[in-house]
């Protein structure tokens, strides 16, 4: 179900993102989409910004850091609530498609290790939107489950055996040695 039409906040985001990019001195241009639904069960955006030019490396340092935060200022600006920000999504060179398979392909590989050393595993912090992609990663990871631990930005993602309860933290329980044995 789409929410947000290209007609009806694309001329409000040219608007707002024009000048903030003059003003700021970026040499980059951008285009406005219909989101495209490359993983839709990952990412489902109404809105795709794409950004080009010569300054597009600079969006994309330190973890995409300037990207998302001009995407975080434009949804304050449109109002977006915070359900809805999924709907509008930034993007420069395929980071997003090639974010999400690195998230894949990250939980997919804790996901094992939890499997056979039994130890939770913990993520670095992510924004809501990277976490909610682990999460879902998790749901085809049999013998594991998921959870957030944290607060605000420092909010990750660990992962369990699927029947260890979770410590207050986040952190893993420590390990119970049989009685009488000693470690040497």
């Amino acid at each position: 179900m789409k929410r947000y039409s290209l007609e009806a906040i694309g001329p409000r985001i040219e608007t707002f993102l024009g000048p903030v990019l003059e003003h700021a001195g970026l040499r980059l241009s951008f285009a406005l989409a219909r989101g495209d639904n490359r993983h839709p069960s990952f990412e489902n955006p109404d809105v795709v910004v794409k950004f080009t030019g010569p300054d597009v490396d600079l969006l994309l340092e330190n973890k995409a850091a300037l990207l998302l935060a001009l995407e975080h200022v434009t949804q304050e600006v449109l109002r977006l609530p915070p359900e809805d920000h999924t709907r509008l999504c930034f993007d420069a060179h395929e980071f997003r498609a090639l974010r999400i398979e690195e998230l894949r392909m990250s939980a997919a590989a804790a996901a094992e290790k939890v499997r056979r050393t039994g130890v939770p595993f913990k993520f670095n912090p992510m924004t809501s939107r990277e976490r909610r992609i682990v999460h879902l990663a998790m749901n085809d990871e049999p013998g594991v489950r998921s959870e957030s631990a944290g607060e605000g930005p420092h909010r990750q993602v660990v992962i369990y055996p699927a029947g260890m309860p979770p410590t207050a933290d986040g952190a893993a329980p420590p390990p119970v040695r049989p009685f009488g044995r000693r470690r040497r």
